[in-house]
């Protein structure tokens, strides 16, 4: 979104502001409902996922909503690449949003834990390595870009619930369960909940995001824009 002279209506500051708490409302979503949805189930595994899964995909919707308009709510740096490889976002602004997308998931780790009375500071045990898991992270972000990029090409308008329905989805048809963002898998590497990961785990979820993130650019780019722009068969 930009003014009419071709810039952003808000400053680098409140879309940096933006970024950096909408990833940590994420991450507290996250982290916040992987605990009491595993306090809740009674043992069953999939009945925590499955809240998980929904309270991740509605606060998904519900910040986009509200944040698109400043900073286009990427809350994520495998999406702010796709925006810097379509030069949609300088170089410059997408590193100033990957700290705060960084640091805001921290963030929202350390307010989740205190939510819930945890120790503010942990690492994860959960190990999930692996190529199936890798390719399960492939396939998330290379999917979850593409939504993006689909979306604002077509359906701007129904960019927040598409995003939400996809990582709902992914929760579920993926093998990694979904995480799809760098910003993510560091902050869940702090967490020895249910949601967690292994910080040795972490470089391979990260690659795997970044050649989705990638590919994806690449290849609905290449789908959605034929010879001239506007042909569309």
């Amino acid at each position: 979104m930009t003014d009419g002279n071709g810039k952003p209506p808000f400053t680098l500051t409140r879309r940096i502001a933006a970024e950096a708490l909408g990833t940590a409302m994420l991450l507290a979503t996250v982290v916040g409902s992987g605990i009491m949805g595993e306090r809740l189930a009674g043992g069953i595994v999939g009945m925590a996922l499955m809240a998980n899964a929904i309270a991740t995909g509605a606060i998904l919707v519900v910040l986009i909503l509200i944040l698109a308009p400043v900073s286009g709510a990427h809350f994520n740096p495998a999406v702010t690449l796709a925006f810097v490889l379509q030069r949609q976002i300088t170089w410059w602004d997408a590193a100033s949003y990957v700290l705060a997308q960084v640091a805001g998931a921290l963030v929202g780790v350390v307010v989740a834990h205190l939510m819930f009375a945890k120790p503010l500071l942990q690492v994860s045990t959960t190990e999930r390595g692996g190529i199936g898991q890798w390719t399960g992270e492939f396939v998330a972000t290379f999917g979850l870009v593409a939504v993006i990029v689909g979306c604002l090409r077509w359906r701007p308008d129904a960019l927040a619930y598409a995003v939400g329905l996809f990582i709902t989805a992914g929760y579920w048809f993926t093998s990694s369960t979904s995480f799809a963002n760098p910003a993510v898998t560091v902050a869940r590497c702090l967490t020895d909940t249910f949601s967690g990961l292994t910080p040795a785990d972490a470089p391979g979820f990260i690659a795997a995001q970044v050649l989705g993130a990638i590919a994806a650019t690449g290849a609905i780019g290449w789908l959605l824009v034929g010879k001239g722009s506007s042909e569309v068969n």
